[in-house]
């Protein structure tokens, strides 16, 4: 469970980022946004570098801090504190790891970020690098779907999600884009590619 456990990024996510900033280095983007954990800062970096723009540090938009889970693998955490673990599986909205958030707060947190960052920047197109978490409440706001309800969409890693906000809140415009990623790590291109 790694919440807002503060990694690198490994060989793959480097990859992935220079990938995404491929995918984007020709769009109108005004300002970089990303959690200010150490492996979202560093996969907005090449977009930044191509763009000569500054990543901006959000606190807001970190993934969801799961406290005394944070560290362990899901079956250490079964084990650990089996009542704890069921209710996260279950998706108890009011359930919090000591020291974590609720997924009421955390999804409280992500939706108020992402209102303030729109507001704050009305009329800028953003690129936001944030957590798979974040993502997830963030296409509930835009979709209008309950948090209390199953996941049923992709939360991949580097995949382009877009959102526009207006009066009426976020609306989702596209989602899980993954096209620039569809070269194997490490592959190198056929004649045909």
């Amino acid at each position: 469970m790694q919440g807002q456990l503060d990694s690198a990024l490994d060989a793959v996510g480097e990859h992935q980022a220079e990938r995404v900033a491929a995918a984007l280095r020709g769009e109108a983007i005004d300002l970089i946004i990303a959690s200010d954990l150490q492996r979202t800062m560093h996969t907005a970096a090449p977009l930044a570098r191509a763009l000569g723009l500054p990543v901006t540090p959000e606190r807001g938009l970190r993934e969801r801090c799961f406290g005394e889970f944070e560290g362990y693998t899901y079956s250490e955490i079964a084990a650990r504190w089996p009542e704890g673990a069921q209710r996260w599986r279950e998706r108890d909205l009011h359930f919090a790891p000591s020291g974590g958030e609720s997924l009421i707060e955390f999804n409280a947190r992500c939706v108020e970020t992402a209102e303030r960052l729109c507001v704050a920047h009305a009329g800028a197109t953003m690129a936001w690098f944030t957590h798979g978490g974040v993502l997830d409440c963030l296409y509930r706001a835009a979709t209008r779907v309950s948090v209390d309800v199953p996941r049923s969409w992709t939360l991949d890693n580097a995949a382009i999600n877009r959102l526009l906000h207006s009066d009426q809140g976020l609306m989702l415009v596209s989602w899980g884009d993954s096209a620039h990623l569809d070269a194997a790590f490490g592959a190198t291109p056929t004649a045909t590619e």
